[in-house]
């Protein structure tokens, strides 16, 4: 495993990026006084979201809660309709998809989804996934080459779609333009970038506020506002080449919640390319659970004149059971199995002497199906027990026995 040398600009960027994952939601979940906003309660003008029920459905301008399928007939018209997420919660994914179900039971053959999640140059491998081309092992890869962890909550979206036939492209910018502009701006090489509108002074507050900068960070926070619009810009454009080329189908487009709240980014980005309607789903958290109040964070409050989006969906937060029990290794699925890429000091995996590139083949008797199944087959061990492990070697097959202790933190 090569460990790349960091700048401390790219660890700026990583950092004050990575929060946008989680923190988008906090903002409603805090009591807060209306004269603080221009649309007070975090732009829902007529309720608090603390005020409503769980599992219950805001229609934001009017403050009125609907049904689901009153939702539905509502955003159907539109051509886009975005859902956003906090990208750890089931309940955000269970949201979507049963947004996703509904427009298709209504447009049969006529919704395509678009998500953050793969990035534009995944095109080809997305059709071939959906064609059948592409294997279970091939496409939990791809997710991770393009997205990382977290296949597991998004595999009931992923499974509706492919019985279906529900084609689903990637919006993400590539890797490539954005480590350059990481390297050098996107002044030098203006013809490499999507067009890039800055001068949304409600978008740069709101983003600024996220961030945790003032006047006086303005320049130390120039790079990440510029991969943030980098990313969101990327996405516009990919709706836009979609409607463009898709006059008769409906594009469901999943992303982080920060990245449609109020609309000024990836919406608002779109539709300067190509004006058309669009509608804003929010599946939306007021309170975190006791045992995840450690993620939540303190957001200075900014003015937003805006309506937050046309629905609020207020949800729990539950997120995938932790993994108490670990071998202490990083995986890749292929074809040929289940490659160990990584093992870590210390580890339950090294002290039972497995070693990068051994092939990992079953696990207590039974043949192991894939990377999830191993994490979820292992949580059914207590710490103390002793698991067999089958793996291959190059070209000799062989046993080992993993005792399995706590992971020190």
């Amino acid at each position: 495993m090569v460990l790349m040398n960091r700048t401390p600009e790219k660890l700026a960027i990583k950092i004050v990026l990575g929060t946008l994952f989680l923190i988008w939601l906090l903002v409603a979940a805090k009591k807060i006084q209306a004269e603080e906003y221009a649309v007070p309660n975090s732009g829902s003008p007529y309720l608090n979201l603390n005020e409503v029920a769980l599992d219950t459905i805001l229609h934001i301008p009017t403050g009125l809660e609907v049904t689901l399928d009153q939702m539905i007939e509502v955003v159907q018209s539109a051509r886009v309709i975005y859902v956003g997420e906090t990208h750890d919660n089931l309940e955000a994914h269970r949201a979507q998809l049963e947004v996703i179900k509904r427009l298709e039971k209504k447009f049969p053959g006529k919704i395509t989804v678009g998500m953050e999640m793969f990035r534009q140059s995944a095109k080809a491998d997305l059709e071939s996934w959906r064609n059948g081309n592409v294997t279970s092992a091939e496409f939990k890869t791809l997710f991770s080459e393009n997205w990382g962890p977290g296949f597991k909550l998004y595999q009931p979206i992923f499974d509706f779609l492919k019985e279906n036939s529900i084609p689903l492209i990637g919006l993400k910018s590539s890797r490539e333009t954005e480590a350059l502009l990481r390297a050098e701006g996107p002044e030098l090489h203006p013809e490499s970038f999507p067009e890039m509108d800055t001068t949304d002074r409600h978008h740069r507050n709101f983003s600024m506020s996220l961030f945790g900068g003032h006047a006086d960070h303005a320049e130390a926070l120039k790079k990440p506002y510029q991969m943030l619009l980098l990313w969101e810009e990327s996405m516009a454009q990919t709706v836009a080449r979609f409607l463009k080329n898709h006059d008769d189908r409906k594009l469901v487009v999943l992303a982080g919640g920060f990245h449609v709240q109020y609309g000024f980014g990836i919406p608002k980005r779109a539709f300067r390319r190509i004006p058309h309607a669009y509608s804003i789903i929010l599946p939306t958290v007021t309170e975190l659970p006791t045992e995840l109040k450690d993620r939540e964070m303190t957001v200075e409050h900014v003015s937003i004149p805006l309506y937050a989006g046309d629905f609020a969906w207020r949800l729990e937060y539950k997120v995938l059971p932790e993994n108490k029990v670990k071998l202490g290794i990083q995986l890749k699925e292929s074809d040929a199995g289940i490659s160990v890429l990584f093992v870590a000091e210390n580890s339950n995996a090294q002290r039972a002497g497995i070693l990068m590139g051994d092939v990992l083949l079953a696990l207590g008797g039974k043949m192991i199906q894939g990377v999830d199944d191993l994490i979820a087959r292992l949580q059914t061990f207590a710490i103390g027990e002793q698991v067999t492990i089958r793996l291959k070697r190059g070209v000799e097959e062989m046993a080992v026995d993993v005792r399995l202790q706590e992971v020190a933190r």
